[in-house]
């Protein structure tokens, strides 16, 4: 789910009307035989499903309309009601051995739009069949499904001549027949139908094939993704287990999407051609095969494939390449931005991404759990608890409970203290650094100091990392064990200290101290309460386009409000302020606060750092910058009113950012960065300070 296609555009890997899965469940045998005719939005199927031999009777759903008839096998259909678009039906069997039935009929759910919050939304559909492309999920009802059961599938599709379907597992057969074949024996969740005119790569790899179907031809692009989809799946594969699947598919949607389903991903056609999505948020959805997509998640104990696949794809993306400690910190600062004691639950709720405030939580905060567990554990045991899970598990339905057993296994521990506190509380640690002492000791000095917990509520069972970096020599880094409100420590070294840092990695899921991340969009868009001031002396065209993007923006958000600039005789003091337009009058106010930067209305030129940056008559510039203690100041500016409708859509994606520069109509990134942080009080300088190397962070999961 930032991942970027998550943070872009959807909630990544979506379980799209997924089922609560029980932990053991009974599986169905589906032959499927489907004709599909896209511009007419219809298909019929003939639909041979083996059920159990334990029951006689079986709830069934399929779509409104389609009209099922039982062509063979002893069994009888009853429709005993609807569920929104879906019949339910009562299945009754006589006897044993499979039943066939027969049904047709129209699918087609437009899209709809999903209001998140300040002008986060997206789009999903229910099901659809027209001549831009297929989507079917379960939730469709395009097939014979019986709640809390899993699925095998043979699957043959019928098409226009051109077009292709994709689902699950090995495919997808010999094309020139005019048909697609689709097979997949590892019991599954759903069974997924997409299709489209599509022009098809593919490539064997150890043991899969990697594939790719784009809606255009794109030799090169096409090469890029099979390139990566080996990497990473490799990569995974040493670290966790054998694939699970016969490929792994890259599939352009007609919308933009970020869904992850087994052994393919469904992308938008924007999002695949991002240059960054390859390193980025792709190896996201493929790690989905491992944990989602063949660990299928126990919701009843919480969704813990978010936050495990979050952990061991975009946070490893960026650890790799030593950065996996301002990855960490930016999940903190966003629990810190959207969630609310209002809105805060325990991951053993977490089902699905609804908002900025559950993803925090659900993917954020459950990321923070394993990268925690892993600290206390250790690399090794962390990389054999999760080969050992994924042993256990494939295929099966699992929850945090049977992550426990795995960890506990290898590593000879009892967790379940440590289970329970990250799943079952809410809220997070806060720290403080307090009496620091140094003093010689013979040739070395002893370091002293004690670490606190002030949240409210009882304190955390922490395991909190302490550095001392030293005057010529290596830091010094050990672990004090906080089981209460305040800890004392000491330590002798053999060089003189000169600072002293608490957590500097970011290793634990705790509040962010005062200095330690800079003012970002989500200071902004995470806030409770603000006021968009328009600019009266814009031209008549950018003021409508300021007012719609305000009202975007203000959508469903009661706590926020917009003024005109010449309507107020002062910025409030409480509450996050957006300011729009180089006509502001309240700019002034955004140029005393942003350190570094230097505006001059009258021309629209910007200076970062004391660099004049041209970036030509049609930027849009988008700053930051701390208006009061607390207190959240931003602005932006368009030079015409056509790259409004771009930054209302697109802003709300730039959360860690603290500053942009757009330009053009779309409008087209430029510029991004943050402002640096300062020191906090969970950092003690020891003398003067002074300028010092980067401190590097420990070796990354996988190197």
């Amino acid at each position: 789910m930032r991942n970027l296609i998550s943070s872009l555009l959807v909630s990544s890997s979506l379980l799209l009307c997924a089922p609560p899965l029980l932990a053991t469940m009974p599986v169905v045998d589906h032959d499927l035989r489907v004709q599909i005719d896209p511009p007419q939005g219809r298909l019929v199927v003939t639909a041979e499903i083996t059920l159990p031999d334990d029951r006689t009777e079986w709830p069934l759903l399929l779509h409104t309309g389609l009209d099922p008839s039982i062509l063979s096998g002893n069994a009888e259909l009853r429709r005993v009601g609807e569920q929104g678009h879906l019949a339910l039906y009562r299945l009754l069997r006589q006897g044993p051995g499979p039943m066939t039935l027969s049904y047709g009929g129209r699918i087609q759910h437009p899209r709809e739009q999903i209001d998140e919050g300040m002008g986060r939304a997206r789009e999903w559909s229910r099901g659809t069949i027209d001549a831009e492309g297929v989507f079917l999920a379960g939730g469709s009802g395009w097939y014979p499904r019986i709640p809390e059961t899993l699925q095998t599938f043979h699957l043959e599709v019928s098409l226009p001549t051109g077009w292709t379907a994709v689902s699950q597992g090995a495919g997808p057969g010999d094309l020139s027949a005019g048909r697609s074949i689709w097979t997949e024996r590892q019991p599954q969740d759903d069974i997924y139908l997409i299709a489209a005119p599509f022009e098809r790569y593919a490539e064997t790899a150890a043991g899969f094939e990697a594939q790719v179907y784009l809606r255009e031809p794109d030799a090169a692009l096409a090469q890029r993704y099979l390139d990566v989809t080996r990497f990473y799946i490799d990569l995974y594969s040493n670290l966790i287990g054998p694939y699970p699947y016969a490929k792994f598919a890259l599939v352009e949607n007609f919308w933009e999407t970020g869904y992850g389903m087994p052994s393919f991903t469904l992308l938008g056609p924007r999002v695949i051609r991002l240059p960054f999505i390859l390193h980025t948020s792709y190896p996201h959805e493929i790690l989905h095969n491992w944990w989602g997509n063949s660990v299928y998640v126990d919701y009843s104990t919480g969704n813990w494939s978010e936050g495990l696949t979050s952990y061991l794809a975009d946070h490893l993306v960026r650890e790799r390449v030593g950065e996996g400690w301002r990855y960490r910190r930016d999940l903190l600062k966003s629990y810190a931005d959207y969630v609310r004691e209002s809105s805060d639950f325990p991951l053993v709720e977490f089902h699905a991404r609804h908002g900025a405030a559950s993803q925090a939580i659900g993917y954020g905060k459950a990321a923070m759990l394993f990268h925690m567990l892993r600290r206390q554990l250790g690399d090794e045991t962390f990389r054999a608890g999760l080969q050992r899970f994924y042993a256990d598990q494939r295929f099966r339905v699992a929850g945090f409970p049977d992550l426990q057993v795995a960890f506990d296994a290898v590593s000879n521990q009892d967790l379940a203290d440590f289970f329970a506190t990250w799943t079952q509380r809410t809220g997070a640690a806060s720290l403080r650094l307090t009496e620091v002492m140094v003093s010689p000791e013979g040739s070395d000095f002893r370091v002293r100091g004690r670490i606190e917990q002030i949240q409210d509520g009882p304190p955390f069972d922490l395991q909190v990392p302490v550095v001392v970096r030293l005057d010529g020599a290596d830091p010094v880094v050990f672990l004090v064990a906080l089981t209460t409100e305040s800890t004392a420590f000491e330590v002798s070294v053999a060089q003189p200290p000169l600072q002293i840092l608490v957590d500097p990695w970011f290793d634990l899921f705790r509040t962010l101290a005062p200095g330690e991340t800079p003012v970002t969009l989500s200071n902004l868009f995470g806030s409770e309460r603000g006021i968009i001031v328009l600019p009266a002396n814009a031209p008549d065209a950018l003021k409508t386009g300021y007012q719609q993007l305000a009202d975007a923006w203000l959508s469903g958000q009661t706590g926020w409000t917009r003024h005109w600039d010449d309507t107020l005789s002062t910025l409030p003091t409480e509450g996050a302020i957006w300011l729009l337009g180089w006509e502001n009058r309240w700019l002034n106010a955004l140029q005393d606060a942003a350190r570094g930067v230097d505006l001059t209305p009258a021309t629209h030129r910007i200076a970062f750092h004391d660099q004049d940056q041209d970036f030509g008559a049609d930027a849009s510039p988008v700053l930051t910058a701390w208006h009061q203690q607390g207190q959240a100041l931003g602005w932006l500016a368009a030079p015409m009113p056509e790259a409004l409708p771009g930054l209302t859509r697109k802003l709300p994606r730039y959360g860690k950012s603290s500053y942009l520069v757009f330009t053009g109509q779309e409008p087209t990134q430029q510029l991004e960065g943050q402002w640096p942080p300062a020191d906090s009080e969970l950092i003690y300088w020891i003398g003067p300070e002074r300028p010092l190397p980067a401190l590097p962070e420990p070796p990354a999961l996988v190197p």
